[in-house]
């Protein structure tokens, strides 16, 4: 597929940019319907779980409905974990490319997220594994894997936290 580093970076940054600015239709539009958006937990060993069907995971939606539903949720206030909504900064880098071949290229990069609600500001902090699918002219996000490294966690995760 030889795509440009460039359109990758920029396709990473605009997700961000959008979750930032709470543009959630638009950002939903970043993904397929077949996405499968997973992050996974660290087990007592300190291990990863690997199979979201028989594990704990932090967040998993085998599909862009499970995304849909959580905006649904956000913007119509049935989510009191989002209410009020925090003010977000993502930071995205260390973009690599580890793979392409047909529509699709492969992705990892480190992501720091702020996030400040109740005069608190916490911090995320990890590494993404993406997937992208060209989909005419647009690189879309067909898989995306997130890895929080943060050992603890005071409140529940969204999808604006990552």
């Amino acid at each position: 597929m030889n795509v440009d580093y460039l359109k990758i970076c920029a396709a990473l940054y605009r997700e961000a940019r959008l979750l930032d600015d709470r543009q959630w239709d638009e950002w939903l539009a970043c993904y397929t319907e077949d996405v499968v958006y997973w992050m996974p937990a660290w087990d007592d060993d300190d291990t990863l779980t690997d199979n979201p069907q028989s594990q704990i995971s932090l967040m998993y939606y085998p599909d862009r409905s499970g995304l849909e539903d959580r905006v649904f949720r956000i913007k119509t206030e049935r989510s009191g974990a989002s209410m009020p909504e925090p003010r977000t900064s993502h930071h995205v880098a260390n973009v690599e490319v580890l793979a392409e071949r047909d529509s699709e290229v492969h992705v990892r990069y480190n992501f720091n997220t702020l996030s400040h609600r109740y005069r608190i500001t916490d911090q995320f902090f990890g590494t993404a594994y993406v997937t992208f699918r060209k989909v005419d002219d647009r690189l879309l996000i067909s898989n995306k894997r997130i890895v929080l490294k943060n050992d603890y966690i005071r409140q529940v995760l969204d999808v604006y936290h990552v």
